[in-house]
This record gives structure tokens, C-alpha cells and sequence, in this order.
């Protein structure tokens, strides 16, 4: 036993992820790769005197006489690996894992035994990519002494160890311990109130300029997967992206919406690669949650969109069943040619001018030409089309209106759960005034998506007359509440005036005439129902504003026809308020 030793010392266990996997793709870009990597992490552990013990090509064992050491080479070689990532055209983009754990071990010649050793291990395969676990006798010893946050991770179990373990994480990245042990502090947070967050918009990190339809496009999926769940609130695509214009700073925008969580990242496209680097963070302390970085390519983007979602929603509500219909009837297409011309177009339709809705409808054809059950495209070309018609970048309305009905079907043969089409099936029916039809689908279209402010308000504006007022308003009021200024709009004025036609229909002139207020442009059936509010609660209409408004731009429009175009049921509404015009 003589050549045999004791000490105390820190172990460092890192091993490449998914190396196996990488070699049966490609064995010679693998080795280059891993001898990248290898030559950053041998480099680090020899610059902390460290010394390596036992290497497998793609896994290393290390001994430091410092915990602080060990830590702070484990940090480095990371950073740099991804760097290194990030910066070159390396393929494969390999990701390491690393276990740090101080114990007493037995080393004989060159060889390192013990438990110790173990621990380092387990600890190591407990990570997600990128990510340093460590011990609690780690983390006592390096706590103030290095830079990087420590997250605590709880107490784990580690395979074939009796004992449970308490752990913390280097970089950020959240096990699935952590969130559980986040969902614990939360939970008199999700106990109070239903949680309500943003998904503001990703910095596109991309040399490729163009690659911004692709970021738009994932976080409008993800702002739509979440808007699919009762237990949430989330502000708009549209609020979020209006941050930066309307509001000093994430703090001040965090109030003005009482968001209780915000979700931010960085998106870059190389090819056919996406990196997606995505946290989510408390809005009133600013802390981190749960955070993690992505590496797939572009067919992947549907499985990385449902393990965020997924993630996001353990961390806040822990393990519950999501109200959210089944990926395999929400996901568009299986072509990712199709899948990329559909998010061109709607980055395209989200402009708003001439030209760019003419290139929306091109990219829409395309998506369809690549995938004939594409419902999504169909759904988007209707939508397109009605931007046309209702702007008059299109000539011919009354054939823009077959060839969107034509789609909208087409849309429903290919997924009858897109709740796009039952969206704008909803508002055909209600301006046909086969009110019926216009209920059934908006419902559905609720059913789907509780949480998307156009539902909200498409629903809610039928509703409101059919007789289900007070659940209508509830509707139009959290459409404005999560999306005050709706996307191709400048001011709130369209969810008011729905507002005010839905007040007006309860007989609340009080708050008719409040709401008119706050309009910057008064439309015609604003302007009348106003103007019929105050003359109900005998007010003096002769010096407002609003019959200014009426005599001045008005007063000559053809209003028995105009009134027609409210597509209110009740015939003695109807009536009352062409009689009123007249009299005005």
C-alpha cells in the first residue's frame, strides 16, 4: 500500500453532449471539432494547475488543489467553447456539460479513485449543455470568490449514491430541480393572481440581415403557443414590440402593463442552424428564473418552441395540464421550405403598405406551392387580402371576397383547429349579419386561443350583440388591456370604439361619453353613439365636440346605409339611431 495516497482535493468531470451522435453523422468534422474543444479545455485546466487524470477523447478527469480554480477554468473553457461556437463555421457545434465536487480521493500512479470522482460524474450528467453544477462544499468554498452568478439548484439525487446532494448552477441554465424550486417561492405569486408576462422582442444576432423574418416569425409562435393557455396573460406581439417607442425602460413598461415576468433572447441563423439564447426573469427584481441556449437546425424549430414553452410553463405553474391543444395539430407543416415562405409573408403582412402586403401574397403562394396542406398559409393569404380590401391596396373588392372565402375553406379542409380561419370566418359571418354562424366560429376561435387580443376583440364584438354583453366586454376590455395598439394601428382608437359600441349596446352612456374622450380621431359610429349617449342622459349636444365633429365631416354621408353597417340585430336599435340622425 505504499504507493497508495489519500488527499483532499476538487475533481472536475466535463464530457462532450451527444458525441456519439455527432460521430455517426460525421467522424472527421466530429474529431476536428472535439480537438477545438479539447484544445481550449487542456489549455484552461493546465493554466489553473490543474492536472488531467483520465480522458476518453470527449471526457476528462481533473484534479485542482483549489475549488476556486477549478471553477474558474471550468467557467473559461465554456465561454470560450461557445464563443468558438458562435463566432466560426464550426460544424458540429459541440456543447460540454461539467460536474465540480471536493472530496477525499485515493490516487495510485496516475489514476484518481474514490467517491469523490463519482460525485464529480453524476454531477456532470445532471447538466443541460453549457452548464457548471457543483457541490455545496464547491459552492462554500468559491461563494464572492468568482464573478458568475450561482444559482441554487436545490437537493438531488445522484444515480447509485445514497445520499442526496444540495447543488448549485454556473451560467444560468436551470435544471428541472431549479424550476421546481423557483415554482416554490412563486407560488404565492400564481396563488394571488393569474401570471401575466411579455415576450418582448429577440435581438437578431445574424450576419444575414434577412434572416429577420425567421426571429420575427419563432417569437409570434411562441407569443401565439402561450395566448393558446387560460392559466396565462400575454401581452400582444404588437404591445411588445412598441416598448422601446412608448415607454423609457423595461421598468416603467413592466408597470404600465403590471407584467409579472418578461421573456427576452437572442435568436442567430447561419444557414440552416438557429441559435436561440432565451431567459426569463422576475420584471419587479429583475432576477433569472430559468434560462437556456439552443443549437438546432431549422427543422428542429418546432421541438425547441415546445420545450420552451414547456420549460416556461414548469417554472411558473409547475407540473400541471396546459389548456392548450396538441402540438401535432398546431405544428403548420412538415416542409420547411413551406415553413420559411409562411414567415416571410407574415413578416411581410405586418408592414402594412402596398407593396410589401403584393410580396406577402407572393410568399403565401409559394408556401402553398411547397405544401398544398399548409392551413396556416391559406389562413395568412386570407388575412393579406383583407388588409387589401379594407386599405385599398387591391382593386375589385367583391373578388378579393370569393377568392378569400375559397381560402378560408381550404384553411379548414387542412386543420379544422386553426383557429385563424374560424377567426375570420367569424367576422364574414358578422358583416353578412348571420350573426349564428359569426357566435359559433368567434367561439371556437376562443376556444383555441383564449388569450390573442384579435379573438378577444372579434369575439367579443359579437357578443356584445347578440345579448352576451357583459361577457363581451369582459372580452374587448382584456383585448385592450394586452393590446391597446392593435398591429397596423398608431393610436388605441379601434379597441375604444369597439369599447364604446359595446357600452352604448348595455346602456352605459356615462362611460359611452367617457371613452369618447380618449378618441384622436372620431369615426362615424363613435361620433352618432356618442352623440345619442349624451342626448339620452340629457345633455346639452349642440357644444360638443362631437357634434362639431358630425356638422363639419358628417353631415351629408348617407346614414340610414351607415347605420346598416353597425350589424346590430336589435331592428329598434337600428331604427332609434337613424331617427336620432336625422334630427341632428
Amino acid at each position: 500500500m505504499s504507493n497508495i495516497k489519500r488527499k483532499l482535493t476538487t475533481i472536475l468531470a466535463t464530457d462532450c453532449v451527444s458525441f456519439s451522435k455527432h460521430m455517426e453523422e460525421n467522424e472527421e468534422s466530429t474529431l476536428k471539432s472535439l480537438n477545438s474543444c479539447r484544445s481550449i479545455i487542456d489549455k484552461k485546466i493546465e493554466q489553473y494547475n490543474g492536472k488531467i487524470f483520465h480522458t476518453a477523447g470527449d471526457s476528462v478527469i481533473a484534479e485542482f488543489q483549489s475549488p476556486v480554480e477549478s471553477v474558474k477554468a471550468s467557467i473559461e473553457f465554456q465561454k470560450e467553447i461557445i464563443n468558438m461556437n458562435e463566432q466560426t463555421d464550426i460544424i458540429p457545434k459541440l456543447s460540454w456539460r461539467v460536474g465540480v465536487h471536493v472530496d477525499d480521493v485515493i490516487i495510485e500512479k496516475n489514476n484518481i479513485y474514490g467517491t469523490g470522482v463519482n460525485v464529480a460524474a453524476r454531477l456532470e450528467a445532471k447538466c443541460n449543455p453549457e452548464q457548471i453544477l457543483i457541490s455545496n462544499i464547491v459552492h462554500q468554498q468559491i461563494k464572492n470568490k468568482v464573478e458568475e452568478k450561482l444559482f441554487e439548484a436545490g437537493e438531488i439525487e445522484l444515480k447509485n449514491m445514497s445520499n442526496k446532494f444540495d447543488v448549485f448552477s454556473i451560467l444560468g441554465q436551470y435544471t428541472d430541480n431549479e424550476l421546481e424550486l423557483k415554482l416554490k417561492k412563486n407560488k404565492i405569486v400564481v396563488k394571488n393572481k393569474k401570471l401575466k408576462f411579455a415576450i418582448l422582442p429577440f435581438v437578431n444576432s445574424s450576419n444575414d440581415e434577412d434572416s429577420g423574418f425567421l426571429v420575427d416569425g419563432i417569437i409570434e409562435d411562441l407569443i401565439t403557443e402561450f395566448s393558446m393557455m387560460r392559466e396565462f396573460d400575454i401581452l400582444s406581439r404588437q404591445t411588445s414590440v412598441n416598448y422601446k417607442t412608448n415607454y423609457g425602460d423595461l421598468g416603467e413598461f413592466s408597470k404600465a402593463f403590471d407584467l409579472d415576468f418578461l421573456v427576452t433572447g437572442s435568436i442567430r441563423a447561419s444557414g440552416k442552424r438557429v441559435r436561440i439564447n432565451i431567459e426569463l426573469s422576475d420584471s419587479k427584481d429583475d432576477s433569472v428564473i430559468w434560462s437556456n441556449k439552443y443549437d438546432r437546425v431549422l427543422e428542429d424549430i418546432f421541438d425547441v418552441q415546445d420545450e420552451i414553452v414547456r420549460k416556461i410553463s414548469i417554472a411558473l405553474l409547475g407540473e400541471i395540464q396546459i389548456s392548450s391543444l396538441q402540438r401535432s395539430k398546431r405544428k403548420p407543416t412538415e416542409n420547411m421550405t413551406s415553413y420559411e415562405y409562411l414567415l416571410r409573408g407574415k413578416e411581410k403582412h405586418h408592414h402594412f403598405k402596398k407593396e410589401s402586403n403584393k410580396e406577402a401574397l407572393q410568399y403565401f403562394d409559394q408556401a402553398i406551392e411547397a405544401d398544398a396542406n399548409n392551413a396556416q398559409a391559406y389562413a395568412w393569404k386570407v388575412c393579406t387580402l383583407g388588409q387589401a380590401m379594407f386599405r385599398g391596396f387591391l382593386e375589385n373588392p367583391e373578388k378579393l371576397m370569393e377568392e378569400a372565402k375559397k381560402n378560408i375553406q381550404k384553411a379548414l379542409e387542412c386543420n379544422e383547429n386553426d383557429f385563424e380561419c374560424h377567426r375570420m370566418l367569424s367576422a364574414v359571418y358578422l358583416s353578412n349579419h348571420e350573426y349564428g354562424l359569426a357566435e359559433d366560429h368567434g367561439q371556437k376561435a376562443y376556444q383555441m386561443v383564449p388569450n390573442d387580443p384579435r379573438v378577444l376583440a372579434g369575439f367579443g364584438e359579437v357578443l356584445v350583440r347578440v345579448g352576451e354583453i357583459q361577457k363581451g366586454l369582459e372580452l374587448l376590455n382584456k383585448a385592450y388591456d394586452l393590446d391597446p395598439i392593435p398591429q397596423g394601428q398608431s393610436t388605441s382608437d379601434n379597441r375604444l370604439k369597439d369599447l364604446i359600441l359595446g357600452y352604448f349596446l348595455d346602456e352605459s352612456f356615462e362611460k359611452v361619453i367617457e371613452l369618447a374622450l380618449k378618441l384622436r380621431t372620431i369615426d362615424q359610429r363613435s361620433c352618432l353613439l356618442t352623440l345619442y349617449a349624451r342626448h339620452n342622459i340629457e345633455q346639452d349636444i349642440k357644444d360638443t365636440k362631437e357634434f362639431k365633429v358630425f356638422k363639419n365631416d358628417y353631415s351629408d354621408d348617407d346614414w340610414d346605409n351607415i347605420i346598416d353597417r353597425f350589424h346590430i340585430p336589435d331592428e329598434k336599435i337600428i331604427s332609434n339611431l337613424k331617427d336620432f340622425s336625422k334630427k341632428i
